[in-house]
């Protein structure tokens, strides 16, 4: 990248080994975000949950204040060179809007997730019931509640779903509930994440894909783009494609969230701002 171009977009979604299931730590994470032409970076491991929920992915609440410190200190180390701000993801799951709540209070995030997890165990117990279709319905359900509960300023990998029974996943016997879902959402403001990470997954393409990217710019939803990088080398992985794919729906702007709110962009300056670099292959 040209040192006269003026680096604007951060990727807003990584995590920690905190989280148990990433690698590295956050200063590789910031090597690879100045590489990539980045302004800044948002990590946003997986939070903590109550009563053991899903424990086996996510910190304990007893190591939240060494993850705020870890990103600190990260921050601190990168100052003037990249900004490094500190968010969480957190689960939605009917019931524990309190202890998300709860964590927005006690802690200064800059960008808060939401994500419906329908692979988790706790998730599969409650609402599988052997019915696909109908477990796809109430994963979009889940989502657009988590909207409106305004505990949330974007929706993680909102079409996640079609990666359970991939290929049993049809897009039109879903697409009237889910745009029934997606004006739900759009009514709250909240935004929706582009996950570049998807291409890794059992149904190979960003989440969402192509269709449900062009129902969300129809309703004018704005979107964030996010690598959801457990490994350093994905930070920033395929942006320039995820912009191509905004473009392709209609957006000309991408957004991101600093002290919680949104802050837009034209999709051509952050195009011109990243530097070009071959895609990541998760190991």
């Amino acid at each position: 990248m040209s040192a006269s171009v003026r680096p604007v977009y951060y990727d807003s979604h990584m995590h920690t080994p905190l989280c148990k299931h990433a690698h590295g730590e956050p200063e590789e994470y910031a090597e690879t975000a100045i590489q990539r032409g980045l302004k800044g970076i948002i990590f946003t491991c997986h939070s903590p949950m109550p009563d053991g929920w899903w424990h086996q992915v996510r910190m304990d609440i007893s190591q939240l204040d060494g993850y705020l410190a870890m990103v600190d200190r990260t921050a601190k180390a990168y100052a003037g060179r990249l900004d490094v701000r500190v968010g969480m993801e957190m689960d939605f799951f009917p019931g524990f809007e309190w202890w998300v709540e709860s964590l927005n209070e006690r802690c200064e995030f800059h960008h808060v997730l939401g994500s419906v997890h329908f692979f988790g165990a706790d998730y599969k117990a409650k609402f599988w019931k052997g019915d696909l279709l109908g477990f796809q319905k109430q994963y979009f359900s889940h989502l657009a509640e988590s909207a409106e509960t305004g505990l949330f300023d974007t929706l993680a990998h909102p079409d996640l779903v079609k990666n359970h029974q991939p290929g049993d996943f049809e897009f039109e016997k879903i697409a009237e509930h889910l745009g029934s879902c997606l004006d739900r959402i759009a009514a709250t403001g909240v935004a929706m994440e582009l996950n570049t990470s998807g291409r890794l997954k059992a149904v190979p393409q960003f989440n969402p894909g192509p269709e449900m990217l062009l129902m969300m710019q129809e309703r004018n939803i704005p979107v964030v783009i996010g690598s959801d990088s457990h490994r350093p080398h994905r930070v920033g992985d395929q942006f320039e494609d995820a912009l191509d794919s905004l473009e392709a729906a209609g957006y000309t702007k991408v957004s991101h969230f600093l002290a919680r709110k949104r802050v837009d962009t034209l999709i051509a300056e952050v195009r011109t701002s990243l530097a070009s670099i071959p895609a990541a292959v998760e190991a």
